[in-house]
């Protein structure tokens, strides 16, 4: 263990890329040495840097702890947009460094940030083979919410047969905002209420600032009818696949399976390495469906709601 000799914080709104080099060899070496998944979001969250902020910083998601020159502690909230989803924060400490402060540091600026700003829910996030994390999120008195599976595609996409050509990709624009929301609060939970309100744009995902920050939003659509959505994103070697749903009237017609493939398509083609994806474990038809088409699960993240 090394002893910490001249601590310091930097504090930010959002990474840049010297933080995110520095953020990433500490995740590099964490996840090597831990055997244990984290979920800094590391890629969403550089994109959505955008420079100096003239008008200030007006939330602090970036928690960094130095000892002289080198990182060994870091805690960050990823704010994924939209009034219904929660916060969530996940972070790490250096190997030899721990049992020092650090986390415990950083998950009082975090605490406070969040009393300070707003009204979201709040979620701690833990690999579930991560007896620290485990550990030090019990002792927060957050109370358990629900756990993922993280997958992996393990299959070639040509060994999976399924006719999906008859489905069309749109890509999504402000426009459709509303009914991302919707769909969102069908497939995710949320308020539905404001949907009644034709104006009401507060708070929505705007699909054309998500494309920004690297996560497209497809619109899927049959007959010319929309009958679901993907988002998918696209980080140096890997491929995401998230927030996929299929309207309730046109379930039980394989939609699901298509839109899943049409989308590892598109990561194909635009040459992602890995393929990923994250799925709550209540949701077992979802959870069905992509083992069916060669995901296998890879970890288990636990979310843990604070009060």
């Amino acid at each position: 263990m090394k002893t910490i000799r001249n601590p310091w914080l930097k504090l930010r709104e959002g990474i840049y890329p010297e933080d995110y080099e520095l953020i990433n060899r500490l995740q590099e070496r964490y996840i090597r040495e831990d055997k244990t998944t984290l979920k800094l979001e590391l890629d969403y969250k550089l994109g959505v840097y955008s420079g100096t902020n003239c008008e200030g910083i007006r939330h602090i998601n970036e928690f960094m702890y130095f000892d002289g020159h080198e990182l060994v502690g870091y805690m960050g909230i990823c704010d994924f947009g939209g009034a219904d989803t929660p916060l969530e924060v996940n972070g790490m400490v250096h190997p030899e460094y721990r049992r020092q402060g650090v986390f415990g540091t950083l998950s009082r600026l975090v605490m406070a940030e969040w009393k300070r700003r707003t009204s979201k829910r709040m979620l701690f996030l833990s690999d579930r083979k991560s007896e620290a994390g485990q550990a030090f999120i019990q002792g927060t008195g957050a109370q358990y919410h629900h756990y993922e599976h993280e997958m992996y595609l393990r299959v070639p996409r040509r060994e999976i047969h399924v006719d999906s050509e008859h489905i069309i990709f749109r890509k999504a624009t402000n426009a459709d905002a509303r009914e991302i929301h919707r769909q969102n609060s069908i497939y995710f939970g949320g308020n539905l209420a404001e949907e009644e309100t034709s104006a009401f744009t507060e708070g929505m995902i705007l699909p054309e600032e998500e494309e920004k920050r690297g996560m497209t939003i497809y619109l899927a659509e049959a007959d010319q009818q929309v009958i679901g959505k993907v988002h998918i994103q696209l980080s140096p070697g890997i491929g995401g696949i998230y927030g996929l749903g299929v309207l309730p009237e046109y379930r039980g017609k394989g939609y699901g399976r298509a839109i899943l493939l049409k989308a590892i398509d598109k990561l194909n083609e635009a040459n992602a390495g890995d393929i990923m994806l994250q799925v709550a474990v209540e949701n077992a038809n979802a959870l069905r469906l992509y083992q069916s088409c060669g995901f296998e699960e890879t970890s288990t993240m636990d979310y843990y709601e604070l009060k």
